[in-house]
């Protein structure tokens, strides 16, 4: 892959449970990523993550895929999903990943770039916002880290099932992003192209900011499908396929 193009990812969900798609981003990794500038992981790289001693396979094969890639030239940058907002600076530097925070903004090619991982953006969703106010202050963040693992290996399986237990009631809307708050956003942050995963719902979208039109690009999970954004000097393009 020639120089000058940089890739995006979210929402990979990484498992020991789904070898299919560990596989696939692996040959990600090496048939499209490999000679590219840089590959940003918008979050979610893991299922579920409890702490830079995640003892998983499949944590150990992507830091080692990684760091070759790294290695090689090109550079990963890492932002915290809801799944995976415990992984700290060992696993990062162990990967040769450089994390970032979250919103981060960018000069792409020369377009200034908005970076998320997109959960913010869901304002609707009063309960889940409540929720990561709580857990990613960083005396929280201290004391979950120092739990003994198999103690955070309990209360990640228990947030699992919570999570899911109360996306099955709540409207499909509440869990989308907010067209207001993504244009407070943009505004904000002066930026007319947003990147950005967790809706799980892939999408080029334009959405008018004091007369201007701003492009929104929503990144694709890797569940029965995978995909990513690539852009370059000329823009960016939407890639989804099954697995």
């Amino acid at each position: 892959m020639e120089a000058g193009r940089t890739f995006f990812v979210a929402d990979l969900h990484l498992t020991d449970e789904r070898p299919v798609a560990t596989g696939r981003f692996f040959r990600f990794l090496q048939e499209e990523v490999a000679g590219s500038d840089a590959l940003y992981i918008l979050g979610d790289l893991f299922e579920a993550w409890i702490g830079d001693d995640h003892d998983e396979q499949v944590a150990h094969d992507t830091a080692r895929r990684i760091r070759s890639l790294v290695d090689a030239g090109t550079r990963v940058f890492f932002m915290h999903g809801n799944r995976d907002f415990m992984l700290a600076a060992r696993y990062a530097a162990r990967s040769g990943m450089t994390l970032l925070a979250d919103p981060a903004r960018i000069d792409l090619y020369g377009t200034p770039t908005l970076l998320m991982h997109g959960d913010t953006l869901c304002t609707d969703d009063l309960a889940y916002q409540a929720f990561r106010r709580r857990v990613r202050r960083p005396l929280m963040l201290s004391l979950l880290r120092r739990l003994p693992f198999a103690w955070r290996r309990r209360l990640a399986r228990q947030a699992r099932a919570g999570s899911e237990a109360a996306k099955a009631g709540k409207a499909a809307d509440i869990m989308d992003v907010n067209a207001d708050a993504v244009v407070r956003t943009l505004r904000e942050h002066q930026v007319r192209r947003l990147i950005h995963g967790h809706t799980h719902r892939p999408a080029q979208q334009v959405h008018t900011v004091d007369g201007h039109d701003c492009e929104r690009w929503v990144l694709p999970d890797w569940y029965a499908r995978w995909g990513y954004v690539v852009c370059d000097a000329a823009g960016c393009a939407l890639r989804v396929e099954d697995l």
